[in-house]
């Protein structure tokens, strides 16, 4: 080729590719030296976060508030639903996300409320305390230590423990993903770090002169520019910078694009070598102009190649450290053919999301109810051996008979759920054994942070999924829980 066939190649961008992906250490000194570093490394890109949020009801209480604080050790993006803002900042701190909404006002259940939820943990309960005039001691009261005579304040059990979980049920219905899926990009929420996470990466490493860019626009990213054969080139492309820790995807089949082309035919890399120039597993993919699609990319159709050309030997994907992915529009397929669909010029490619799918069944909604539900009025019962709650469920408004009208309105919903029914509930600290039973016979005791730190794992456990379960503490303080273990006793619903 001569020089007048030849396109002005751009060093500037070459040098500024290397230093985006971090290729050259100097290179990124030299950048940290002039713009200084990211404060605590706020964007960089961790394959562990949880992309989706967890929706808390009842988040003030005695279980909530510890669900929102064991929701976020656990890297959870939190959202506590309250009445009343004021009280809950002086509750939870002002680092917490807080939305008032009502459950027993359905109106209140709004998509500023619901939007982006992976799951709802619910621990909303009427207010019970003893008759005014009983005790000055209230914290006897809710250590067990002394029964007095209780009372409902505010809000009937009818409202609150059926009604208001039934409206909290049916809104979470319209806004949970679907089960077996797993959010990685979610491009209709835009932010800085996902801008942050997505550089251009295009021919100019190769001394083309293709040029292309993300953008988030119109809530969702658009990876679009002009893709040129000069130079031998002949590509464009965005990809992410490396996540630490990477994706662990191993519990799901594929990922799946939800995308609107031009008709071009794209590819998606997915690669699990952290080095710059290493192995990449690809899809090809075909678009319809100016319509969205899903496209389905299972795991076990993914081509392992190096510089487009496919690598004999390589193994199958390890699809526990997926540590960066890749879109590239490209005159070539594999191993010197052709894209049958390319053609050089303007390109544009929308994306709203990309998700992993086909991973086991977990819990989308974690129900706090109580034991004792279904006692009231079974026939057998000695109400003179039983919990206050069960002895008193007519004078409180008939609240076990509303929970468990509750629960029911949640196992009907289709919604993968998990029913929690704790004994009476203690300010005592947590770390005892858990003894886990069905059948609702059981009585004791259990600390409000056992119950919280339950909730919070039973969304990473699909044994726990359909389940309805009464649960106390033992005699032993424990350093850990097997949950997989006691989960995997229980039977499921039928």
């Amino acid at each position: 080729m001569t020089d007048k066939n030849r396109s002005q190649w751009d060093l500037g961008r070459f040098i500024e590719t290397l230093t985006y992906f971090e290729v050259i250490p100097f290179l990124n000194w030299v950048q940290q030296l002039i713009q200084g570093r990211p404060k605590d490394n706020q964007y960089r890109p961790n394959g562990g976060r949880n992309v989706g949020v967890i929706l808390v009801a009842g988040a003030t209480g005695g279980v909530g508030k510890r669900v929102v604080q064991r929701s976020l050790q656990q890297g959870y993006k939190v959202r506590a639903l309250v009445r009343d803002i004021d009280k809950a900042r002086s509750i939870l701190g002002n680092d917490i996300d807080l939305v008032a909404a009502d459950i027993t006002q359905p109106k209140t259940l709004t998509s500023l409320v619901m939007a982006d939820i992976q799951a709802v943990i619910c621990c909303t309960a009427v207010r019970v305390q003893p008759v005014e005039g009983d005790t000055a001691d209230r914290a006897k009261y809710y250590q067990g230590v002394k029964f007095y005579q209780p009372e409902i304040v505010g809000d009937t059990p009818e409202n609150v423990e059926y009604q208001g979980v039934k409206n909290l049920v049916q809104a979470a219905a319209k806004y949970l993903p679907q089960a077996n899926e797993k959010p990685i990009f979610d491009f209709t929420k835009p932010s800085a770090e996902l801008k942050d996470y997505w550089g251009a990466l295009d021919d100019v490493v190769m001394g083309g002169v293709s040029a292309s860019n993300i953008q988030l626009v119109e809530n969702t990213a658009l990876f679009a520019g002009n893709v040129s054969t000069a130079n031998s080139g002949g590509f464009a492309s965005i990809r992410t910078k490396n996540f630490d820790p990477p994706f662990n995807l191993s519990d799901c089949e594929g990922v799946k694009l939800r995308v609107k082309g031009d008709g071009q035919r794209y590819k998606i890399f997915l690669r699990t070598d952290t080095k710059w120039d290493g192995i990449g597993y690809s899809y090809s993919f075909d678009t319809v102009a100016d319509t969205w699609i899903d496209v389905h990319i299972p795991f076990a159709d993914l081509i392992p190649v190096f510089r487009a050309k496919v690598v004999k030997d390589a193994p199958p994907i390890e699809q526990n450290r997926v540590c960066s992915f890749q879109l590239m529009l490209s005159k070539f397929e594999y191993d010197g053919a052709l894209n049958p669909k390319f053609s050089p010029g303007g390109f544009a490619l929308q994306l709203e999301s990309i998700k992993a799918y086909g991973r086991a069944t977990l819990p989308q909604f974690i129900l706090v109810s109580s034991a004792g539900v279904t006692r009231p009025g079974r026939p057998g019962i000695n109400l003179d051996e039983e919990p206050p709650a069960v002895k008193l469920n007519d004078q409180l408004g008939g609240i076990l008979t509303w929970k468990l009208k509750g629960e029911d309105s949640l196992r009907e919903s289709g919604i993968p759920y998990t029913i929690v029914r704790p004994c009476a509930l203690t300010e005592e600290a947590g770390g005892k054994e858990l003894i886990f039973e069905q059948g609702d016979n059981i009585k004791g005791k259990i600390s409000r942070e056992d119950v919280a730190e339950l909730c919070v794992q039973a969304l990473k456990i699909g044994k726990a999924c359909n389940v309805t379960f009464e649960v106390k503490q033992g005699d032993n303080t424990v350093n850990s829980i097997d949950w997989q273990k006691l989960f995997s006793d229980l039977v499921k619903d039928k």
